[in-house]
This record gives structure tokens, C-alpha cells and sequence, in this order.
């Protein structure tokens, strides 16, 4: 398998992997318009030269749309093989390529964001152990700050105050949803989310994060989804409206 490395170039002819190929569709214009936005900043792209879920994003620290402080590290914001392209090494393929470039580049190591166990949306932190990672740091209900430094006096890199005590951070009663354009789906089902709850009578509060400092400074560990519910956190995974309204049912609505 060849890789292929996202530009402003080709941008608009390659399919971005996690969405449906049609540019039309708000899911994949939402996450091209971001991706553009972010290339002069360093984002890098790479995709398997074939059709299905198989790619990495990554973006030096400073840049990152998530509240930690890791100068001179590559966040990765998303590692993913799915399907029939798992069990070839695919993985190892685009993560070999991740730390070749950033060495290149004079970083001092990969910083990623996980979890104790594995989650959805989250990188399975079993498979970066293997590839020797460490956790750097903790965040409450369950986020791990996870990193692999190319020199083992490395700083560690370390979640920022606001998301260490989620539970002190000021928020709006009701639900409050903060989301990027960085996933494609928030872009289909933030709104009907957003809808379902107004139907129901749900005070709900949708937070746009659109700058990096933004996300740097937001409530949670994960910028691209993250949902609240009188201040507690409730979840950072994309909910259908199937578990949306399974949840709603459970907060009386």
C-alpha cells in the first residue's frame, strides 16, 4: 500500500476516509473546510491510497485543538484502521511514517490522546503501549494523555488546569454540547441532536469551538465532541439519536 499525503492541492479529489466520498455532504465539506484551515499549520494527512478507513492526522502540539501543553511534541489527532485493512500492518505503516517525520521535523516526540481502557473515538491505548508509549497524564472521568519521546529526558507533556477538575469548570445548566468541525459527523449529528432536545423541552447549549485557542482553553480533553449535563461530563462519543434519546429518557425528558 502507497500513502498519500492530503494538500490543498488534492484536497478536493481525495476521499478523506472517516466520511462518505460525496463533497456535496455537509459531513465531508465540514471536515475538508477544517482540514484546509489547518495544512499551513503543519496538519499532515496521510491516507492509505485505497478506498476504506485507514489514515493518520497529526499536527504539531502548538496547533492542536486540545487543551494540553506539549511544545515541540506532534499530537495525533486521529489514527484509524478499520475494517478488512486491519491485521496487515497498516497501523504500524502510518505510525512508522508519524515518528520518521516528526523526527525530521525536531520534535520531541508523538502525544496522543486515550483512555484506561479502550473507547470509541479515543486511541486504543493497548496498541500504543505496544509501540511504547506512556501515559503522561490524567484527566477525569477517564482521559489519558499518552506520548512516546524520542529522547527520554523529554519533557512530559501535561493536560492544561481547566480539564484537571472538569467538575469546577464553569458551564451552562442543561445540556452543553462543545464540538469541532475536526470529526465529520458532529456536522450531521450535532443538529439533530440539538433539535431532539428542543423537541423534548431539553434546555440544551451548543458550543461552536472554531479556533484553536478555543479548544485549547475548552472543558474537556476531547474538543471534537463532548457532552455535559448540569455540569457533569456525560459522554465524548458522537451519540445516534437512538442513545440521545435513550439518554434524554433518563434525565426525565
Amino acid at each position: 500500500m502507497e500513502l498519500v499525503r492530503i494538500s490543498s492541492k488534492n484536497l478536493d479529489q481525495e476521499h478523506i476516509c472517516c466520511a462518505i466520498s460525496n463533497n456535496k455532504d455537509c459531513q465531508v465539506s465540514s471536515k475538508k473546510a477544517w482540514l484546509r484551515q489547518r495544512l499551513d499549520e503543519g496538519l499532515v494527512f496521510l491516507k492509505g491510497d485505497i478506498r476504506g478507513k485507514c489514515f493518520i492526522e497529526y499536527i504539531p502540539a502548538e496547533y492542536a485543538w486540545a487543551p494540553i501543553d506539549a511544545d515541540d511534541y506532534m499530537y495525533i489527532d486521529c489514527l484509524w484502521v478499520s475494517g478488512q485493512l486491519k491485521g496487515q500492518g497498516n497501523s504500524n505503516l502510518l505510525l512508522e511514517e508519524c515518528i520518521r517525520d516528526s523526527k525530521t521535523k525536531g520534535k520531541k516526540g508523538l502525544v496522543v490522546l486515550s483512555s484506561g481502557r479502550k473507547l470509541g473515538f479515543l486511541s486504543d491505548p493497548k496498541y500504543l503501549k505496544y509501540k511504547g508509549f506512556e501515559t503522561a497524564d490524567t484527566a477525569s472521568p477517564y482521559f489519558e494523555l499518552m506520548y512516546l519521546p524520542f529522547d527520554k529526558g523529554a519533557d512530559k507533556p501535561r493536560f492544561k488546569p481547566c480539564v484537571k477538575d472538569m467538575a469546577h469548570t464553569d458551564k451552562p445548566d442543561g445540556f452543553a454540547l462543545y464540538y469541532t468541525n475536526q470529526c465529520p459527523f458532529t456536522a450531521k449529528y450535532v443538529p439533530i441532536l440539538e433539535e431532539m432536545a428542543k423537541a423534548k423541552g431539553a434546555e440544551i447549549h451548543v458550543i461552536h469551538i472554531d479556533t484553536a485557542e478555543q479548544a485549547q482553553n475548552a472543558p474537556s480533553p476531547f474538543t471534537t465532541f463532548s457532552l455535559f449535563y448540569n455540569g457533569e461530563f456525560i459522554t465524548h462519543e458522537i451519540l445516534s439519536e437512538k442513545k440521545f434519546e435513550k439518554l434524554l429518557t433518563e434525565k426525565g425528558y
